[in-house]
């Protein structure tokens, strides 16, 4: 046997002693194959089992369609134009010539990229206004933001909990949150979809088996287009003494009067929630995320937090576009109450047709759930077919029996396109219950 200095690699990746025929001897003959080959990774080859039960029959795969040009109202799929709910362009921003110039301008002025972390290499003067801005519209002392959304709750949320703290989440969170709580080290704890009444009960009985408590909830599910119940949640951080963290990657600019959010639409006070999150790639036609609150927890953040400390600064293009986005939703309110209008619309017919809507309430997000996975994908192919892109969500991302298609709606779909559109999906499902 010799010393680990004297092992060498192979040129077919196995390990050899030294002076051994093409250094063929392995090096640790026991270690099974699928511990060290990933095309026998156990996740592999359950993701592949997966993917031929769903397609195996002959149905198209919907995922990854190649769209060419700007995703809005429509979108251009091989060189045919579909109507489209399968973008989070809410407002129709991304697109938007004004918002588009505002990227380009940045580009000239700092180019495409800060080049490092914005404690390393400095900030810049967009930077500082995006963050002032968000301040301002969310209601809190001040704001950050990072370079993704799903990675502001998993760098927030394991930086400022740990293994003395417990984490209670709605049982529909996001897996961005998932993660956060993971990294933390934290006890997590969920609660049925928000059942207030649940967590209250949890609350009561583990409160003060723990230093900090937060709570997480969505402003708006992205799976189901439902809210909570927020004055519920407000009294429960209250009179318990927790922390209350809200996820508005789908409420921002969807909800309240003017699109600001749970907040507005609840008549809350933004300064009872300690941590407002969201993301910039929807509303806000950008990339990012970010997390408003207190002065003290935002300083903190922006010396300590790993996602942002460790990592390049968000480039000038999706700051400055993420900026003029701000800016526009707040000088034009009208694309906000033409979206909820549209939404309401869409569901008042769903419903009128006997399609199951599930839990949404008149948001951007509406499922129409049909149970069965081969349903929803069958539905999906159909309505492709028909010049309607929707895309099917089934098992395991939502429970058995509960698959659905999904529906984002903008402020760009007509009346006349949401018409067109819960006529198709009720003909598709009539006529294929008929030869079920």
């Amino acid at each position: 046997m010799t010393d680990r200095a004297d092992v060498e690699p192979t040129g077919d990746g196995s390990v050899g002693e030294p002076g051994s025929a093409h250094g063929t001897v392995s090096f640790a003959p026991d270690i099974p194959a699928e511990h060290y080959r990933f095309e026998l990774h156990p996740g592999y080859i359950a993701a592949k089992s997966v993917e031929h039960e769903l397609f195996g029959s002959g149905l198209a795969n919907p995922y990854f369609r190649r769209i060419e040009g700007f995703a809005a109202g429509t979108a251009t799929i091989g060189g045919r134009p579909l109507i489209n709910y399968a973008s989070y362009n809410y407002l129709g921003f991304c697109g938007d010539p004004r918002v588009s110039k505002a990227a380009v301008e940045a580009i000239e002025r700092y180019g495409t990229s800060v080049s490092a972390s914005r404690i390393a290499s400095g900030n810049r003067q967009i930077h500082e206004e995006l963050e002032a801005e968000l301040a301002q519209l969310l209601g809190t002392d001040d704001a950050v933001t990072f370079v993704s959304g799903h990675a502001t709750n998993v760098t927030v949320i394991g930086h400022l909990f740990g293994r003395k703290d417990l984490i209670l989440h709605d049982a529909l969170i996001h897996n961005s949150v998932m993660q956060g709580c993971l990294l933390s080290g934290a006890k997590r704890v969920s609660f049925p979809h928000n059942d207030w009444t649940a967590l209250d009960r949890i609350l009561t009985q583990h409160r003060r088996d723990f230093e900090r408590v937060l709570i997480v909830i969505e402003g708006v599910y992205s799976m189901d287009g439902d809210m909570p119940d927020l004055p519920r949640f407000v009294e429960l951080k209250q009179r318990h003494k927790a922390f209350l963290m809200i996820d508005e990657a789908h409420s921002l600019g969807v909800v309240g009067r003017t699109g600001r959010g749970l907040a507005e639409h609840f008549g809350v006070a933004p300064g009872d929630v300690d941590l407002w999150m969201g993301t910039l790639s929807k509303t806000l036609a950008s990339c990012g995320g970010y997390i408003g609150g207190s002065r003290e927890m935002i300083d903190y953040l922006r010396y300590t937090a790993p996602g942002f400390l460790f990592s390049v600064g968000m480039s000038p293009p999706d700051a400055a576009s993420a900026l003029a986005a701000l800016r526009l939703m707040q000088q034009e309110p009208e694309r906000v109450a033409r979206l909820q209008a549209r939404a309401e619309q869409f569901i008042e017919l769903a419903k009128a047709a006997g399609l199951d809507t599930g839990h949404s309430r008149g948001t951007a997000v509406i499922p129409v759930v049909v149970g069965d996975s081969g349903l929803a994908l069958f539905l999906s192919q159909a309505l492709f077919e028909r010049g309607i892109f929707a895309l099917p969500i089934v098992h395991p991302a939502v429970p058995a029996r509960n698959a659905r298609v999904r529906f984002f709606l903008t402020t760009l779909h007509t009346e006349e396109q949401i018409a067109h559109t819960v006529a198709e999906v009720a003909d598709v499902l009539r006529k294929q219950a008929a030869v079920a």
